[in-house]
């Protein structure tokens, strides 16, 4: 009863969907009268009810998967009654469609917020936003309830379920892909905003401070998702890596790329009424890296942990959207483009010329792994297998990214519209004699390869540059908005040195060791004390009890598992990690190498000492708050200035009366 009370209010937020387009569109196009009135006091409240139709549908799907209801065929291919309860709920979204349904359910509520909150731009603009909004919902309601039903029953109930994928039963789970979803869903809003100010040539300012928070969120929510999956993908898969630049991995970087050039150029639209084209075009973009992500995701045509879907029609559906989403805004874009102004001028030499280059270079990246991403799959349909990984992501990325930390650097030193650089020329000295010396000691402490000698070297100098904005102010009266933008700029900076790091001065062992022999790897001896059988809720492991000593100190218990689970059946290596403030050992046991000629039997034990690679996850934390602070130093100086004009207007009256 449960599934089909979803499925019922999946189909009624399906129904205001279409509802909330055709009022929202028929209020645009009407003349100012009654009728526009009375059509436009229909949308937003179809909004906000199709949200909360959407959340109560997730909610069922959630119940359906807490009791194991194996009836419901999505929770018996994915789902297991000796499952944890945690493992349970987050297979609600670890495959298909529920993954589906939880983008539906976020891109609905975000609806429904902006039917709520948003009074700032005119309300045929808010029509058009909303009707936009509801435009894209319908596709995926359509998706979902015609190809990717949620809900869809057995003829007879399973015994059992077959069990959620082993490498995604981990706590990671439980954040990864909703945190995704939250940002990706609010680039839609992004995208929204800049179909509806098209449509009304209503690219101004107060557009682009309405459309700023979303923004600021989604480019928030993506970070923290990306940080969580890159450290998920570190312990959980045991390779010992961070980042493989697996096409899914660069589905989710490429959205964030766009929306940060999105975020700076949004920023400067709101503060200096320039680039205008610029910011609807970026909006556009970055929606489109997010339906392309979830095209690559469910189409079938990937192999990965993360990929869901192998039916080629679903695929299909999915393009089908990209091609009417996309292929629309940019017709609107090139039929309207002619009508957005160019909006006020700034010198090169300026904190807005600063910010068009760090988005050209940031575009120029997004290329570059756009095409390292699908250039596989295009020679793979002439039957070629190509594959494209680090030789090619790292020095071809490098070449934009490193020049566009070296202005990030330069840039907020900078005045706006117009400044020169012998302003800043004592500033630009010590940067330059920082980024020297730092080559220099890094190069004399041993063979540092170029790349992460430039990163160590550029990410000193970004730390410094971040915060040096702050030199002669009075630190209590610094806006919240401006403390984001050094923590986050700070918060690459350490990213950066983890990165740099990690690649420069990572050590490797691997070892075929017998109880009570040890190795070595750094400054770590690891000894091999015993292995021996442990299980779980619905798993059995060979666990290995290591003891690691760094350089004499105390020693430390490590236990690496090797893993089988029964449902589905499947091996996992379960990492170790011992942290310290400079690093990380990281340990995974093997299978059995075998015995010796006249001693015990072997396991194949694989060590990393990986110094500052913590620092990775730490930026990226850093990152996330110094967006967050950006937000709510936005969201008050607007609410500020919401106040004043209210005030102002009160008092006209009072003169007026």
């Amino acid at each position: 009863m449960i599934a089909e009370l979803g499925l019922a209010a999946l189909w009624l937020a399906a129904a205001l969907a279409a509802l909330q387009l055709v009022t929202g569109a028929l209020a645009v196009r009407q003349d100012a009268g009654t009728g526009e009135a009375a059509i436009a006091d229909l949308t937003r409240p179809a909004t906000v009810v199709q949200g909360i139709l959407a959340a109560l549908s997730f909610a069922a799907l959630l119940y359906v998967f807490a009791v194991t209801d194996l009836s419901v065929k999505l929770v018996a291919d994915n789902s297991h009654s000796l499952k944890p309860m945690i493992f349970k709920l987050s297979g609600a979204w670890g495959n298909h469609e529920g993954s589906m349904l939880l983008w539906v359910t976020v891109l609905a509520a975000s609806g429904a917020l902006i039917a709520l909150v948003e009074r700032r731009l005119p309300e045929r603009t808010m029509q058009a936003v909303l009707a936009s909004q509801g435009f894209v919902a319908l596709g995926f309601y359509a998706f979902l309830l015609l190809s990717s039903n949620p809900f869809e029953r057995l003829p007879i109930p399973v015994e059992e379920g077959a069990g959620l994928n082993p490498l995604l039963q981990d706590i990671g789970l439980a954040f990864h892909p909703p945190t995704l979803y939250l940002g990706y869903v609010g680039l839609s809003v992004a995208f929204s905003f800049a179909v509806g100010a098209l449509v009304t040539r209503q690219v101004t300012p107060d557009f682009a401070r309405a459309m700023r928070p979303w923004v600021l969120g989604a480019w928030v929510f993506l970070t923290l998702g990306i940080t969580a999956g890159s450290y998920w993908a570190y312990y959980e898969l045991g390779w010992g890596g961070w980042w493989f630049w697996d096409p899914v991995e660069n589905a989710s970087l490429m959205p964030w790329l766009a929306a940060t050039a999105l975020l700076h150029s949004a920023s400067v639209l709101a503060a200096r009424d320039a680039l205008r084209a610029w910011t609807i075009m970026l909006g556009v973009v970055a929606f489109s890296m997010s339906m392309l992500g979830t095209f690559l995701v469910r189409s079938g045509i990937l192999t990965s942990v993360h990929a869901f879907a192998v039916d080629p029609e679903r695929g299909t559906f999915i393009l089908f959207l990209l091609a009417i989403y996309i292929g629309g805004a940019l017709l609107l874009f090139a039929l309207r483009a002619g009508a957005v102004s160019e909006g006020a001028r700034f010198a090169v030499a300026s904190r807005e010329g600063a910010l068009v280059v760090n988005n050209v270079l940031l575009s120029a990246i997004l290329a570059v792994v756009l095409l390292g991403t699908l250039y596989p799959l295009l020679t793979e349909a002439f039957d070629v297998r190509v594959s494209v990984g680090p030789p090619y992501f790292n020095p071809v990325g490098a070449i934009f990214a490193l020049p566009m930390v070296a202005v990030m650097a330069v840039g907020p030193l900078l005045r706006w519209r117009k400044d020169g650089f012998g302003r800043i020329r004592k500033e630009l000295a010590l940067l330059a004699a920082l980024l020297l010396a730092v080559l220099i000691l890094v190069s004399l402490l041993g063979d540092v390869a170029l790349l992460p000698l430039l990163g160590l070297a550029l990410a000193a100098v970004l730390a410094v540059g971040s915060v040096m904005p702050l030199k002669g102010r009075n630190l209590r009266r610094v806006p919240i908005a401006t403390w984001g933008m050094v923590l986050g700029h700070l918060g690459l900076a350490v990213a950066l040195f983890g990165m740099a790091s990690e690649s420069a001065f990572t050590k490797e062992r691997l070892a075929a060791l017998a109880p009570g022999e040890a190795t070595t790897v750094g400054p770590w001896t690891v000894e091999l004390e015993q292995v021996a059988p442990a299980a779980g809720a619905n798993w059995t492991a060979m666990e290995a009890q290591l003891s690691a000593r760094q350089e004499g100190g105390e020693p430390v218990s490590l236990n690496p598992q090797h893993r089988t689970f029964w449902a589905p059946p499947q091996q996992t290596a379960e990492s170790v990690l011992e942290t310290r403030w400079n690093g990380q050992l990281y340990a995974v046991i093997g299978n059995q190498a075998g015995a010796g000629a006249d001693g015990p039997a072997r396991w194949q034990v694989r060590l990393w000492w990986k110094p500052f690679v913590t620092w990775i996850w730490y930026g990226g934390v850093l990152i996330a708050i110094g967006g967050a602070l950006a937000l709510i130093g936005h969201v008050l100086h607007d609410l500020r200035r919401r106040f004043v004009r209210r005030k102002a207007a009160a008092r006209r009256r009072e003169v007026a009366a």
